[in-house]
């Protein structure tokens, strides 16, 4: 029990959709957001680099240009009145007190050394053998010579500084009079990358949550049809055949889409039930009067028509006859059924129209020589419809075989093809009986006849254009009738002309190749005979004996 609780409490802890967009904003955003921080982090911290080195090289040139003209040689006092010609600061002796700072001051009279005056900058003036001649602040660096002006960061992280260095050369001969160091700690560069990478943080901060709070609620907005979505599942699922549907979204997005799939599957649904229910129940209705009929001869067979040949006959011949029409009504309920459900096994079946129509004509007019059929052909050339070759034949067949039938007087049957833009109709015309008003709504119902003593003694169930009805429209056609009562009837349907490019092209080379088959002399797979050079030819006798046989 322990464990199934566990199991259960794990099952109904779940994230929902809402906050698995929103968490899925949130971390898309803050992804988006780091790359494009770390991107403007480094290319403005590389900013501030160069232009701090920029600084560091022109403090360098300034005390290159200000020291170069003493060509005797660098002194203390030579130097603090070049750099700091406004101090009246004496150095200090000894060379402790120099090293830590003994001319430091903030006066710089001269523009060209105000580039010195910075804070964070540090000037340090060597002679040709390394000893301090000038610091403006202190500097932890250690003398190095060098032959060319160098800039270099030294040290990682907060601790790192910029250090340049440069001989000065005396500008009348050239001559090495000394070094120049300048090391700048970076104070401001740091205080300034420390300041941006707070604010960036502070921002993607943030943008997550804005994100986070943007996406739950957009995402609690866009969802809100699939509370109506959950309201009709949950009502199919208490009455499978409840007329609940998803309403109409007003939304041109995937959710109404969905909603309309939804209630196409529901109502398709709901057709395949309504078809077996009509399915038992016309089983039930018409199978009782056969049943009943094939179970009282049985029944007076039972008792007296052991003994009496006459009872005998007349009993086996009826039950016989109510079991064919058992076998055939089962049969066209069969075909019923299958033709309601079109969609799902022949979507992609095509036929040429003109062909099979032109066929069922020639089957007709052979076998009811006494009738006169007369056919109207305004297609000139070759035109395909999607539906299956079996179903339109059927069609035909009904139709025909319903015109031949009650066509009592004037034995004539008129069929005509033509076309339009989008349809081929297909017309049959007999000069019977007819059809009253107030029959014609109803000739396509199940098991529906206008004359049912009639019909039965014709041998129909009433199926036969209920069978045609559900084959057109399966097909996406519809079919009617016009009828006089006296004058006959004319029974027209339309089916849509096939337009698809991938199956018209398949449906001519399906056509072709049957053609071609039956234009062979032979048929497929079967090689003409040749003769075997060693067997003797047959003699005269052998010939008429196999023509006698």
């Amino acid at each position: 029990m322990t464990d199934e609780n566990q199991t259960n409490t794990t099952q109904r802890k779940r994230w929902s959709l809402k906050w698995k967009w929103a968490l899925g904003t949130a971390i898309g955003t803050a992804l988006i957001f780091i790359c494009f921080s770390l991107l403007v982090y480094k290319s403005f911290t590389n900013l501030l680099i160069r232009q701090e080195q920029r600084d560091v090289a022109s403090a360098v040139s300034t005390i290159q240009q200000s020291l170069r003209t003493e060509s005797t040689g660098l002194t203390i006092k030579s130097v603090a009145a070049k750099l700091q010609p406004e101090a009246n600061v004496e150095p200090a002796d000894g060379m402790e007190a120099r090293k830590h700072g003994a001319l430091q001051t903030k006066i710089f009279s001269d523009s060209e050394l105000t580039a010195l005056s910075r804070t964070n900058l540090a000037v340090t003036v060597y002679d040709p053998e390394g000893t301090t001649l000038y610091i403006s602040r202190k500097d932890a660096h250690e003398f190095k010579k060098n032959a060319n002006r160098t800039i270099q960061m030294i040290g990682h992280g907060s601790n790192s500084e910029l250090v340049g260095r440069a001989p000065i050369h005396a500008a009348a001969n050239h001559k090495l009079i000394g070094y120049a160091q300048v090391t700048d700690d970076l104070a401001d560069y740091h205080n300034t990358t420390h300041n941006l990478m707070w604010i960036f943080i502070v921002m993607t901060l943030i943008a997550i949550f804005g994100a986070t709070l943007l996406g739950y609620f957009l995402a609690a907005f866009l969802l809100r049809p699939m509370r109506k979505i959950t309201q009709t599942i949950n009502a199919v699922n208490l009455d499978p055949q409840t007329d609940s549907r998803v309403p109409d979204l007003n939304r041109n997005d995937e959710l109404s889409d969905l909603a309309v799939l939804f209630n196409d599957m529901l109502d398709q649904m709901q057709r395949y039930i309504t078809q077996q229910q009509q399915f038992v129940e016309d089983v039930s209705h018409e199978l009782r009067t056969p049943v009943a009929i094939i179970q009282g001869h049985m029944e007076l067979l039972n008792r007296w028509g052991k003994d009496d040949p006459q009872i005998l006959a007349e009993s086996l011949s009826a039950s016989l006859s109510e079991t064919q029409r058992m076998q055939s009504l089962v049969q066209e309920m069969l075909d019923l059924s299958r033709a309601e459900q079109l969609e799902i096994n022949f979507s992609h079946e095509t036929t040429d129209v003109q062909k099979l129509v032109t066929q069922a004509f020639n089957d007709f007019k052979m076998i009811h020589p006494d009738f006169i059929f007369t056919f109207d052909d305004d297609v000139k050339q070759p035109v395909y419809a999607q539906i299956y070759r079996n179903h339109l034949e059927q069609i035909l067949i009904i139709l025909l075989d319903n015109a031949v039938k009650y066509s009592t007087k004037r034995q004539e049957i008129h069929l005509s093809l033509s076309t339009d833009i989008r349809y081929i109709e297909v017309a049959v015309q007999d000069f019977g009986e007819g059809i009253s008003k107030d029959n014609l709504d109803r000739v396509f119902n199940r098991f529906y006849r206008v004359d049912k003593a009639r019909s039965r003694d014709k041998g129909g169930n009433g199926l036969g254009l209920s069978i045609a009805q559900r084959l057109v429209e399966g097909y996406h056609g519809r079919i009617s009738v016009e009828s006089v009562v006296g004058q006959g009837s004319i029974f027209r349907f339309h089916l849509p002309i096939l337009k698809d490019p991938k199956l018209l092209a398949k449906a001519e080379a399906d056509t072709d190749a049957v053609e071609k088959i039956a234009k062979s002399e032979l048929p497929a797979g079967i090689r003409p005979a040749v003769p075997d050079p060693d067997e003797p030819p047959l003699d005269d006798h052998e010939h008429d004996s196999n023509s006698i046989k």
